[in-house]
């Protein structure tokens, strides 16, 4: 499985987890706020920040016909499309200032292109990825698009059945895409651990021989540090400043403090995960002498039997081996030797005491 490179990270099998905190619509169209998301995100440990580049208009029309109504069950209900996306847009003419700001804090910045020409206007900002959400894998022209760019493809798969995900890979793959990462995503806002299905996570690897990783809607960090022990290259979290300020995705983003506390327990997972290893550690080894091993707990005289009553394998392990013990019984002790000796193959009679 190949490794991508975005801006100036390699991420993928053998690297550091790639955190990316989605900026979205939480600046509720405040500048300064999405400066202050922005400045908090590399506060808060993430690797890169990301945007979504749209409008209303080039991504529905303007329409209240029922098609166009958000259902009742939905967070967003009681709004048209049109509504929710002229509140949720992030000015396009932010994004070079915003990108700036962001490089200079050391993070990488891109976004998620909607339609051709969100692709072409980030293609002038020179992004070194391009994020395809999980409602756009089915359209297929905007993927040839940003393929034939031939720059990191980050695919979200939420909804999408395997074929569905073949289909885009293939369309990818045919425009000229080589480095494509697909991130499990379940697009329920939010979306419930029970429907997470993690274990999807490392069948997305090997099936397409791509990186993986998760776009998570769950509340909390539990389910993100879960997918990184399952091999997530990528994890992305939407992230506000204060859920209390509102906003269409307010409910499922992560405060500062929550990000930082999900990063350090990522972090903590990856040194955890390690490699296969059968070697006793530098600090295991000082426990050693706690094993157990073959002891003499009772008095013993010179010629008297050794017997389970006075030699027995007890902690610490400073004697032979407990593998040793029927070796060792019945033999003749060949001297006097007082309780709490750690025994030796020298106190009995015979090579090796055998």
């Amino acid at each position: 499985m190949k490794r991508i490179q975005i801006g100036q990270r390699w991420v993928g099998p053998g690297e550091r987890c790639f955190i990316v905190a989605e900026v979205s619509c939480n600046h509720n169209q405040s500048f300064d706020r999405a400066v202050e998301i922005i400045t908090a995100a590399k506060s808060a440990g993430a690797d890169a920040v990301k945007l979504q580049t749209y409008t209303p208009d080039t991504l529905t029309i303007h329409c209240d016909k029922r098609w166009f109504r958000i259902p009742d069950d939905s967070i967003w209900s009681g709004k048209t499309l049109h509504d929710l996306y002229s509140e949720a847009y992030t000015p396009w003419d932010w994004h070079p200032k915003l990108q700036q700001i962001a490089v200079n804090l050391g993070l990488e910045f891109f976004s998620t292109p909607f339609d051709p020409t969100a692709v072409e206007f980030l293609q002038s900002l020179n992004v070194p990825a391009y994020k395809v959400a999980s409602f756009e894998i089915v359209d297929l022209p905007l993927l040839r698009r940003i393929a034939q760019l031939k720059k990191p493809i980050i695919l979200s798969t939420g909804m999408a059945s395997l074929s569905e995900i073949d289909e885009a890979v293939a369309m990818l793959r045919e425009c000229g895409a080589e480095a494509i990462a697909l991130l499990k995503c379940t697009s329920a806002y939010p979306a419930s651990p029970e429907d997470m299905n993690l274990r999807t996570i490392p069948h997305l690897a090997r099936t397409f021989n791509v990186v993986s990783g998760l776009s998570d809607h769950t509340l909390g960090s539990s389910v993100a540090v879960a997918a990184v022990a399952l091999g997530a290259s990528i994890i992305e979290k939407h992230f506000i400043l204060s859920r209390a300020d509102g906003g269409p995705d307010a409910t499922f983003s992560m405060e500062p403090m929550e990000f930082s506390d999900m990063v350090r327990s990522v972090r903590q997972v990856e040194q955890a995960l390690g490699g296969i290893s059968y070697i006793c550690t530098r600090a295991e080894g000082k426990n050693l002498c706690f094993r157990r091993s073959l002891f003499i707990v009772e008095d013993v005289k010179a010629g008297e039997t050794l017997t389970e009553s006075n030699v027995r394998s007890i902690r610490p392990g400073y004697g032979l081996a407990p593998r040793h013990l029927h070796d060792v019984l019945g033999k003749v002790a060949i001297r006097n030797i007082p309780r709490g000796t750690p025994f030796s193959w020298d106190l009995i009679a015979g090579e090796g005491g055998r």
